[in-house]
């Protein structure tokens, strides 16, 4: 399994994201679904990385910078036909140790508050991700689960 830094043009990473906001928009209303799509991933504040094992694309996830402290974790998938394998995994820590490096003091998500994001809520809190307000320019809603992890503390 390895971690690519993508462009996010290739059929499979573009049918993956496809896939991705279909079931964002099955699980939240449309004014609560706030996934990007591929254009948004090329934005320059936002890094995007694929996992693949060969040719087989495992998962995705993304890192935007909100500011020079504090980023957020964007568009984590699994396909439905890959998931188990542990690409969550290998994405979330890469995406923390790259939060890490570019000096972050803390790392931040918006994910579904659906039942069915479960398991992405034990994701995330198995590497220390809890529960807080809204961030950034999101607003407090019900379909809505924001968490963050502090990464490390200011010196002053």
């Amino acid at each position: 399994m390895h971690i690519e830094l993508d462009d996010v043009t290739r059929p499979q990473v573009l049918d993956l994201l496809r896939e991705h906001l279909a079931n964002m928009y099955e699980l939240s209303p449309p004014d609560q679904v706030f996934a990007f799509d591929a254009s948004e991933l090329q934005a320059p504040d936002v890094t995007f990385w694929t996992v693949w094992q060969g040719d087989e694309l495992l998962g995705c996830g993304a890192l935007k910078e909100l500011d020079p402290r504090h980023g957020e974790v964007k568009s984590m998938r699994t396909p439905r036909a890959a998931r188990r394998k542990g690409a969550g995994k290998n994405v979330i820590e890469h995406i923390i140790a790259t939060a890490r490096s570019r000096g972050y003091e803390r790392l931040s998500l918006e994910t579904g508050s659906h039942p069915d994001f479960g398991p992405a809520h034990r994701l995330y809190e198995g590497y220390g991700f809890v529960r807080c307000c809204p961030f950034s320019s999101y607003k407090k809603n019900e379909n809505s689960v924001f968490m963050t992890i502090l990464l490390r503390r200011s010196a002053a």
